[in-house]
């Protein structure tokens, strides 16, 4: 592992992750840019499994509390529509309007441009270090694999 990124292979694909953030269970990273205020996005694993994300919307506006899981929006991509959960409890006080007006953004800077909201909160107990997040990154992808190949109940 270099020192500002990691990698983990997905088949034939090696998704990288930036290793100047935390990540959550629900695939997605989070950056503080101010004290007690992080900025949340898709990881390259949740993009790859989605592939070519479209549609974006957002149940909540900007000064809304949420709760740790609680939905907050929906996805849709190539391959799948997802809802959206909140990674940690917090105060919703932005969304990337850029992203929201065009989310191919996602695809093609998900760790920069295709940010998607940004939080105030202290409770981020719920967030995994890039070690933890890669261990956890194991366990999805022998999950994701079994679903993709239709095998989810075996």
């Amino acid at each position: 592992m270099s020192s500002d990124s990691f990698s983990f292979a997905m088949g034939e694909f090696t998704a990288k992750f930036p290793a100047d953030r935390m990540y959550a269970r629900n695939h997605m990273w989070a950056l503080q840019t101010t004290r007690g205020r992080w900025r949340f996005g898709l990881t390259a694993y949740a993009v790859r499994l989605l592939q070519d994300v479209y549609f974006l919307e957002w149940t909540f506006e900007p000064d809304t509390s949420i709760a740790a899981r609680q939905l907050i929006g929906a996805i849709e991509s190539k391959k799948a529509e997802s809802d959206l959960y909140a990674p940690i409890a917090g105060v919703l006080v932005a969304i990337n309007d850029a992203c929201l007006a065009d989310p191919s953004i996602i695809n093609a800077d998900t760790y920069g441009d295709g940010w998607l909201f940004e939080m105030e909160s202290e409770e981020v107990d719920l967030l995994l270090s890039p070690d933890d997040y890669r261990a956890h990154l194991v366990e999805a992808w022998e999950i994701a694999q079994r679903t993709i190949k239709g095998q989810a109940n075996t």
